[in-house]
């Protein structure tokens, strides 16, 4: 029988979607819908958390640029330096309770200031619903 995940690190997406301070709102919002995410990390060149966008972020900015016929903007514009971070050890039990009073749907996964995932309100469901089988 297999053990349900008890931490973080367990449920997280490693390989997951960030982007940087430079990278073109077009690029975000097409990265977002590729991978199905509500926002995403923004990471500097060494892989260190920096920020994070969301759709809401944007939507206003996108919005007006479409009506104005202007540039889009890049994400260092629009981004939130203030981010809610877990670290890989925390436990699900821990953050899904956390999660009822805090809005993000995505949270960064740090440790030792570096990007190592994201995890997810449904990541947190489906662990959550794995240990009440288990």
């Amino acid at each position: 029988m297999n053990k349900a995940p008890v931490t973080v690190n367990e449920i997280m997406s490693r390989d997951c979607f960030r982007v940087t301070r430079g990278t073109s709102v077009a690029s975000l919002v097409a990265g977002l819908a590729l991978h199905r995410l509500p926002g995403a990390p923004v990471v500097d060149e060494y892989g260190r958390l920096v920020g994070f966008i969301s759709e809401q972020d944007v939507l206003g900015k996108l919005l007006d640029s479409t009506y104005h016929c202007g540039e889009p903007a890049l994400v260092r514009e629009l981004m939130r330096h203030e981010v809610l971070t877990v670290p890989p050890d925390k436990s699900i039990v821990d953050l899904a309770q956390e999660m009822l009073g805090r809005k993000p749907k995505v949270y960064p996964v740090v440790d030792r200031e570096r990007l190592v995932g994201i995890v997810t309100r449904r990541d947190i469901l489906g662990a959550l619903s794995a240990m009440r089988g288990s």
